[in-house]
């Protein structure tokens, strides 16, 4: 016999947790978790090279239910995340709720509720809650002859910790928040790095500092304290948003601290032409840095400003027409962003995938629930990403809208999201994101779908105001009986 549970949550990071404990808060229980991997973690279990770190401070990117004292960096690195979220998964009980090494197949719905396909087996849930995040499969660019590579080619969220760096010459591609993490460390390792650069990235000063024991040891014995660092960090964050969603005199003063930065840093003329963005402040994601310059300008890296084209045996041919020879290649490309990978996997009660439901880009009422598919709710999905505050934040009151909204639905309950809603929220983020830099800004970005040039990933407003819309939801978001004809394409 098919087991059959209340919710079934894909995926164990950050989100997947958060939904748990929230559900667990309502009185929700019959809860299971798939995890298509041994451990939790998600990003922070995947994205292990060197120099990974948050760029987020550490006291707002733990969960408010499971806040953490002991944080031994303002910026905490990769590994101190992955260990906080493990001690998460065990103290809070969640981890006897997960199903390890289980990947989701397969998910429809049929009736009342979901049947699932596993690599473990079938099973049933009546809701259904995808935690899968945003950015887990790579990217991968089109290379002519990178396949044939003599040596190692790697992608930065598929580190191999085995990779000898030592001397090696090491080819970097892409400057995104990975690739400006991993090139000052490839340096102190002793590597030679070729840094492929197909746009420049508008880089402010990190900081960042080492908490010390008295610190942490007043953070444990204070919670008080420690809420209100909490609340002057989001209070920074909101502060944020002005300079990235269309505020000319904010986004002025950022971009001038940036170049003020960048001029600090190198002194080299041509160098520093190079590195300065032509596009504008926050198009891209804002990344913070205070010495992935310096390792620039060093003897240790050759930045190279155009896009790699090819490669031709172990040398690699630049747009420009340059050739690198190299002895292994990371690619720092980012990932599948506006397709998320999951979406082909769930079909709606139209027999409609989600994938193709999103054929134009991703839509949703309240960034969380989606038309034509019942019982189901996305955390990390449609417009749920910040560019300018802490992203744990907005999946929390995803988590907790979902949970009081799933304790709330009569047993035999079908909660059909309204096309109409979802139509009148995707038309109310075209609008909002209209004039702002991630929309008009002259670049090209992985927050904005090229196929419809909506702006899918970000949402344009503030953390408040998105808390405020969540907590405001009544229903209404919600068919009072079923639509004979629904609307597959908002």
């Amino acid at each position: 016999m098919i087991p059959e549970h209340e919710v079934v949550i894909v995926g164990a990071g950050f989100a997947g947790l958060a939904a748990a404990m929230e559900l667990e808060a309502a009185g929700v229980t019959d809860v299971v978790i798939l995890e298509r991997a041994s451990d939790v973690g998600g990003t922070w279990r995947e994205n292990i090279y060197p120099g990974v770190a948050c760029d987020v401070p550490a006291h707002l990117y733990a969960l408010a239910r499971y806040p953490w004292p002991h944080w031994t960096r303002e910026f905490a690195p990769g590994a101190e995340i992955q260990a906080y979220l493990r001690r998460v998964a065990a103290t809070s009980g969640i981890e006897r709720r997960i199903r390890f090494d289980t990947a989701l197949l397969d998910a429809r719905w049929s009736d009342d509720g979901w049947d699932l396909q596993t690599t473990g087996g079938g099973l049933r849930a009546r809701m259904l809650v995808l935690a899968c995040g945003r950015l887990t499969e790579p990217s991968l660019p089109e290379v002519h002859g990178l396949a044939a590579f003599p040596g190692p080619v790697v992608h930065s969220a598929r580190w191999d910790p085995e990779l000898d760096l030592n001397g090696k010459r090491i080819a970097v591609v892409g400057t995104g928040a990975s690739g400006v993490q991993l090139v000052p460390e490839l340096v102190r390792r002793g590597a030679e790095v070729t840094l492929f650069q197909r746009s420049a990235a508008w880089i402010l000063t990190r900081g960042g500092r080492t908490y010390t024991d008295a610190e942490r040891e007043r953070f444990a014995a204070n919670p008080e304290v420690l809420t209100a660092l909490r609340d002057e960090l989001f209070r920074e964050g909101e502060a944020r948003h002005a300079s990235r969603a269309g505020d000319a005199a904010a986004a002025a003063a950022a971009s001038d601290q940036a170049l003020a930065h960048l001029h600090a840093q190198v002194s080299d003329p041509t160098l520093r032409e190079w590195l300065t963005p032509d596009y504008a402040f926050g198009c891209k994601r804002v990344l913070l840095s205070d010495d992935f310059y310096p390792a620039v300008a060093s003897d240790a890296v050759t930045l190279e400003p155009s896009a790699l084209a090819r490669a031709d045996g172990g040398t690699l041919v630049a747009a420009s027409g340059r050739r690198h020879t190299v002895d292994a290649v990371v690619l720092a490309t980012g990932f599948s962003a506006t397709r998320q990978p999951y979406a082909e996997l769930v079909t709606g009660e139209d027999g409609i995938s989600l994938d193709e439901h999103w054929a134009s880009g991703m839509s949703s009422a309240l960034s969380t629930v989606v038309s034509g598919f019942p019982n189901l709710f996305i955390l990390n999905g449609p417009n749920a990403s910040l560019g300018h505050n802490s992203s744990i934040l907005m999946l929390e009151e995803q988590a907790a809208y979902a949970a009081r909204t799933i304790a709330a639905a009569p047993a035999t309950a079908a909660l059909r999201p309204d096309p109409a809603v979802e139509q009148e929220y995707t038309r109310m983020i075209v609008r909002r994101s209209r004039d702002t830099a991630w929309v008009s800004g002259g670049c090209r970005n992985w927050y904005v779908d090229e196929r419809s040039g909506r702006l899918t990933l970000l949402w344009p407003g503030t953390v408040t105001q998105f808390r405020d819309q969540l907590r405001a939801a009544d229903g209404s978001e919600f068919l009072t009986e079923p639509a004979t004809e629904r609307s597959t394409t908002p």
